[in-house]
């Protein structure tokens, strides 16, 4: 049995055709205010407009209910929801709503909650409440329930006890993820998607691909927020949130192109930038014939330039990966390999796999049929539509011609089996533990696993890896899954992000995080 205080610290584990003037609604911004018709100024209050990329269906995040798909990350990154535990700038846990944890045995979790914490619904917190809360997480959230692994809970008090099926030992990281915001549900979830937390923020309006409205907290129990109002748009056009910065019409922004930093790295401005856990990668499609032939998936692998993409497509706002972690992690790129770009060895293992240019088209041809590869992305983040621009040329190179589809609707492309590859972004290690991108990719049972991947020896790397309490031996697991995924080829990574959000005037307090969350918090400000 062995207790830690974390108070003290702990390490568990596009230009638009409308013009952006007042109002940003005509251009697929928040309808919802501008500027230009708020009191703000009579009224004395403190409003904050921010553009933001991510709020919409397309990153399914259609609301802030942390138990419906990945909006948790709006419920958290707003100031909405908060969690039991936090992450530092160093990724390692710290207290939050709660301040410390036993664990009592290897199945059992003992952890007490913070005093004086109440839900914007008035609602004290307290074991119970958190307790209903986690039920309802794993009864309607297939990632949580198989992450959690949880068999009962109880509470009395202060006090929370948490006994899992089987040991699960970065538990503290997974109640981290933004599924594990807090939300009391005797006060229920609206039919918009609207949740009652504990953070330091309320959202009073929200739609999905527009935006939503946030009002203080005048009761949270960790100080008074400086904004009394703040104003989410959501717009996908580079451009279009470019020149809303630039005249004013935002406070601040997440997800400028990289283009269009430059614009802003002198005063009145300012940017937070920091290296995130966030990848961009492709994962194979293995029920595509010619994806299951080895030779023609590393081949593909090595048809990746991403040092090309990395230093020029993205203005080196990103490094070039290996794996799905950074170097800078304890599990991280430098402890494992992956074919390099390599354009001749790539046209001969196709040649090896029977696939030579017969017609002179400059493609390969086997049988008759060209080596074409439906590429499937999405717009919502700016890198991808450049990685597929990056890998269409490369492709070409070696003889392969990419089709790329960059839908918001890649949905129902995925569920209809209509492509070869995906390319997506995922935060692949956002609760500082590495278990998290194997259980959601590569496992027979990960939500996210498309392509079908299966490998026998991750399999049991990952029964070692569940039961791994000590971080060195589980950082040695993920490198060792890390190269077997690797050198199976049915994944390819090309860059980690490096995440900047741009302040306007007179605004503190909004900085990256390497995790990605805590975007709006009580130290947010405006002057």
């Amino acid at each position: 049995m062995y207790k830690r205080n974390l108070l003290k610290k702990a390490s568990v584990l596009l230009l638009a055709a409308c013009m952006v003037t007042g109002n940003l609604a005509g251009c697929g911004g928040n309808d919802q205010a501008t500027k230009a018709d708020s009191q703000e100024a009579s009224a004395g209050e403190k409003v904050f407009y921010y553009g933001d990329t991510t709020f919409n269906a397309e990153n399914d995040e259609s609301d802030v209910n942390p138990h419906n798909g990945y909006s948790g990350w709006a419920c958290i990154r707003y100031g909405i929801g908060e969690t039991l535990f936090k992450y530092s700038d160093t990724m390692e846990l710290e207290p939050w709503l709660a301040t410390e944890y036993e664990l009592v045995d290897e199945n059992t979790w003992k952890i007490t909650l913070r005093d004086g914490v109440k839900f914007t619904s008035g609602r004290s917190l307290d074991a119970q409440a958190v307790k209903e809360c986690l039920e309802d997480l794993i009864r309607v959230h297939e990632r949580a329930k198989g992450d959690l692994k949880i068999r009962e809970i109880t509470g009395e008090g202060q006090v929370l006890t948490i006994v899992t099926e089987e040991p699960v030992p970065a538990l503290l990281n997974y109640l981290s993820d933004p599924y594990g915001c807090i939300i009391d549900m005797e006060a229920g979830i609206t039919a918009d998607g609207n949740v009652t937390g504990t953070g330091p923020y309320i959202a009073t309006e929200l739609k999905t691909d527009v935006g939503l409205t946030l009002v203080k907290n005048e009761n949270y129990w960790d100080g008074m927020p400086n904004l009394d109002t703040i104003y989410v748009k959501t717009i996908s056009d580079g451009d279009t949130m470019t020149m809303a910065m630039q005249s004013g019409e935002l406070d601040g922004a997440y997800g400028l192109p990289y283009a269009s930093l430059p614009l802003f790295q002198e005063e009145p401005y300012s940017i937070s930038s920091v290296e995130t856990s966030r990848s961009f990668f492709g994962q194979m499609n293995y029920a595509t014939p010619v994806l299951q032939d080895e030779k023609v998936r590393q081949a593909i692998c090595m048809g990746v330039d991403k040092e090309n993409f990395t230093k020029v497509l993205l203005q080196g706002n990103g490094a070039a990966a290996v794996g799905p972690f950074p170097a800078s992690f304890p599990f991280g790129d430098d402890t494992v390999t992956a074919s390099a770009y390599n354009p001749e060895g790539a046209k001969a293992l196709l040649a090896e796999a029977g696939w030579t240019d017969t017609d002179g088209d400059g493609y390969v041809d086997k049988d008759g049929e060209k080596l074409t590869i439906r590429w499937l992305t999405y717009p919502s983040r700016q890198e991808l539509p450049l990685l597929a621009e990056s890998v269409q040329a490369t492709m070409k190179e070696i003889g392969i011609d990419i089709q790329v589809n960059c839908t918001a609707d890649q949905g129902s492309f995925l569920e209809k089996g209509e492509w070869d590859i995906y390319a997506s972004a995922f935060v692949c290690a956002p609760t500082g533990d590495p278990e998290y991108f194997f259980t959601t990719h590569c496992l027979d049972t990960s939500t996210k696993n498309r392509g079908g991947y299966h490998s026998d020896a991750l399999q049991e790397l990952e029964n070692q890896m569940k039961g791994t309490f000590d971080m060195e031996e589980r950082a040695k697991l993920a490198a060792e899954m890390t190269q077997t995924m690797l050198d199976d080829y049915g994944f390819f990574f090309a860059s980690h992000l490096k995440m900047s959000i741009v302040s306007g005037k007179g605004v503190t307090g909004l900085e990256a995080h390497p995790c990605d969350y805590y975007e709006f918090t009580v130290d947010l400000d405006k002057n």
